[in-house]
C-alpha cells in the first residue's frame, strides 16, 4: 500500500465530516508500517497539515493547533490564546476572566499562560485539503529519508545488492528493498551493459542527507569495490590473515591489490589467486573481465616496486624516502612492460604505492647522473671559484654541495687525496663566506617579498623556505595557520576514485608530514592565543 489511499483517506476526513473518523487512524497505521516510520509522526504531521489548512479559514494571524484523538479519530481544532490584563489582538490574545470561562481545567491558569480556544469544525475545502495534504506528504518523506538515512549510515563501506530499478541520465538507479541508491554515471565500470531488472553488486561510497534526489551512493568503479570483493570471495581475508595494504584500478580494464600474510607461513598472492584461479576469477567475472595483478607487499620500496611492475624485470631502485621518489632502472627490453599500454602499467604502481615512480633505462640513468655531477661540479666551480678538476674531485667525495663542505673540517678535507690542509682550510673559509652572502642576499628577498615577522620567526621555517612561502603568496602567520599540511608537503587527493597528485608548496624541501603538522600547530598557537 502506497500513501495514495492514505491521501484518499485524508480527503474524505475533511471533504465529508459523516466519513469514518478510525479509517484515517487505521490508513496511518498500515503507511507507517509500510514506510517503517512512527505512526504517531503521521498523525502529527496530519495534525500540521490541518491546523495550516484551518489559518486559511480562521485567518493567518492566529496560532492554530489541531489534536487528533488516537482512540477514535476526532479532529480538535483550537487557537492557541495567552492570557494578558489588556488584550490588543483578539487573534492570540485573552483576558483572564474570559479564559476562566473556556475550559474548567484553566482554573488554574495566569496572567502570561497559554489557553486553548475551541473552533468550530468547518468543511475545509478541496483547496484548504491540498494545503495539508502538502504538508503530511513533505513531513512523511522527510521522516522515511531520515529513517533511510539512519537504516544505511552503518553501511557505508559495504558491498551492497539490489535490482537495477531504472536507468536517468547514464545514472542507474538501484532498489535495495525498503529504499533506492545511485550509482552515478562516473562511478560505473565503463562499457558494461546493464538493463532495469539487472541484480547489480556494488560498493556503498556514501550516505549523507540531502535536500533532495538520493542519499545512497553506491560504486562499482571505486578500488575499494574490488578489496569488498576480495573479503568475500578470499577467507583468509575475511579471517584477518591477510592484509589488503592498497589498491589502485583502471576500471574495467586493469587493477593492482597490494597483499601481505599476516601469518608468515601464508602465501597471500596464492590465497588470493585460488585453486586453478577461481577465486581471482569470481572478482574478474564480477569487475566485467577487468584483468588483476595480486602484488606480495614488501616493507622495502625497492622490492616493493619491483613487485607492482611485474611483468617488467627491475635491474636496481633509487630510493628517496623523504620526497617519496623512486628512480626504477631496467634494460630497453623491459622498458615498455614496465610502462605499460599508455602508461597504465606505472600509473597503476603509483597509485599502489603512493610515491613518485620515474621509469628509466640504463643509459637514460647514466646521462641523469652525469648531468647532476656536472650541474653540481659547475656551482662549486662558480661559486667558490675552484678549477674544475678540484671541483669534480670534491663532489666525487660527496661533497656536493657548498653547505656539506661549509660544515665540514679541514682534517676531513685534507683526507681526500690531492688536497692540503692549507686547501681545505681555504674552501672551508670560502664556502663560508659564500654561505653568508646568500644568506644576505635570501634575507633581502624575504624583505623585498613582503613577509611579515611573526612568520619570519616562525622557528623550524628556513629562509628558502620563506622565500618560497612569499612567491605563493603566503605572507603572514595568519596565512600559514590556515593551511593543511598536505597544502605543504604535497600527496594526492581522491578525485573520482582516483588519487590525483597534489604539489606542496614546501614539497622540495623533504618536510615530513609530522614537521609541516608541528610547523602549522605552532602558528596557530600563536595566532590563536586569545
Amino acid at each position: 500500500m502506497g500513501s495514495g489511499p492514505f491521501f484518499f483517506g485524508v480527503n474524505k476526513i475533511m471533504l465529508n465530516k459523516r466519513a469514518d473518523k478510525l479509517e484515517l487512524l487505521r490508513i496511518a497505521e498500515a503507511v507507517a508500517l509500510e514506510k517503517s516510520i512512527d505512526k504517531e509522526l503521521i498523525i502529527s504531521s496530519m495534525e500540521t497539515g490541518i491546523a495550516k489548512a484551518a489559518k486559511s479559514k480562521f485567518g493567518q494571524d492566529n496560532e492554530i493547533k489541531v489534536i487528533i484523538n488516537r482512540e477514535n479519530g476526532d479532529i480538535g481544532i483550537f487557537r492557541k490564546l495567552t492570557i494578558v490584563d489588556n488584550p490588543e489582538n483578539a487573534n492570540t490574545e485573552i483576558r483572564l476572566k474570559d479564559a476562566l470561562s473556556l475550559n474548567e481545567l484553566n482554573k488554574d491558569k495566569n496572567i502570561g499562560d497559554e489557553v486553548l480556544q475551541p473552533l468550530p469544525s468547518f468543511d475545509f475545502g478541496r483547496i484548504a485539503a491540498q494545503t495539508a495534504k502538502q504538508v503530511i506528504s513533505f513531513n512523511v518523506r522527510e521522516a522515511e529519508r531520515e529513517r533511510q538515512f539512519n537504516d544505511f549510515i552503518d553501511k557505508k563501506d559495504t558491498i551492497l545488492s539490489g535490482i537495477v530499478k531504472r536507468l536517468e541520465f547514464g545514472n542507474v538507479i538501484v532498489d535495495l528493498g525498503r529504499t533506492e541508491a545511485i550509482i552515478q554515471k562516473n562511478e560505473l565500470i565503463p562499457r558494461e551493459n546493464i538493463k532495469a531488472g539487472d541484480r547489480i553488486k556494488a560498493y556503498c561510497s556514501d550516505v549523507r542527507r540531502e535536500p533532495r534526489g538520493q542519499q545512497i551512493f553506491l560504486s562499482r568503479a571505486h578500488p575499494k569495490f574490488m578489496e569488498k570483493l576480495f573479503v568475500q570471495e578470499v577467507p583468509e581475508i575475511y579471517d584477518g590473515l591477510i592484509e589488503i595494504k592498497s589498491s589502485s584500478r583502471d576500471p574495467g580494464s586493469r587493477a593492482k591489490i597490494c597483499v601481505k600474510a599476516v601469518d608468515t607461513s601464508l602465501d597471500p598472492v596464492g590465497a588470493c589467486v585460488g585453486m586453478r584461479g577461481s577465486r581471482v576469477q569470481a572478482v574478474v567475472n564480477e569487475l566485467q573481465g577487468e584483468k588483476i595483478d595480486i602484488v606480495n607487499w614488501s616493507e622495502d620500496p625497492a622490492i616493493l616496486v619491483s613487485n607492482a611492475l611485474s611483468p617488467a624485470e627491475v635491474q636496481r631502485v633509487n630510493v628517496d624516502g623523504e620526497r617519496k621518489k623512486l628512480d626504477v632502472i631496467l634494460t630497453e627490453e623491459n622498458l615498455s612492460k614496465a610502462i605499460g599500454r599508455r602508461g597504465q602499467n606505472v600509473r597503476l604502481a603509483t597509485k599502489l604505492l603512493n610515491y613518485e615512480i620515474n621509469i628509466m633505462t640504463d643509459q637514460e640513468d647514466s646521462e641523469r647522473r652525469q648531468l647532476e655531477f656536472k650541474e653540481k661540479t659547475d656551482n662549486l666551480v662558480r661559486n667558490l671559484e675552484l678549477d674544475e678538476t678540484l671541483g669534480q674531485l670534491l663532489v666525487a667525495e660527496s661533497f656536493s654541495t657548498i653547505d656539506d663542505i661549509k660544515d665540514s673540517s679541514p682534517e676531513i678535507l685534507s683526507k681526500i687525496e690531492g688536497i692540503e690542509e692549507d686547501t681545505a682550510k681555504a674552501l672551508i673559509e670560502r664556502a663560508k663566506e659564500f654561505h653568508l652572502k646568500d644568506q644576505e642576499d635570501i634575507s633581502q628577498r624575504i624583505r623585498d617579498l613582503g613577509l611579515e615577522d611573526g612568520l619570519i620567526n616562525l622557528k623550524g621555517l628556513t629562509h628558502g623556505m620563506l622565500v618560497t612561502l612569499g612567491e605563493q603568496k603566503i605572507l603572514s602567520l595568519v596565512d600559514f595557520a590556515d593551511l593543511a599540511s598536505d597544502e605543504l608537503t604535497g600527496g594526492y587527493d581522491l578525485v573520482k576514485g582516483e588519487k590525483v597528485k597534489i604539489q606542496g608548496y614546501l614539497e622540495d624541501f623533504a618536510l615530513s608530514k609530522t614537521e609541516a603538522d608541528d610547523l602549522i600547530m605552532s602558528a596557530r598557537k600563536i595566532v590563536y592565543k586569545d
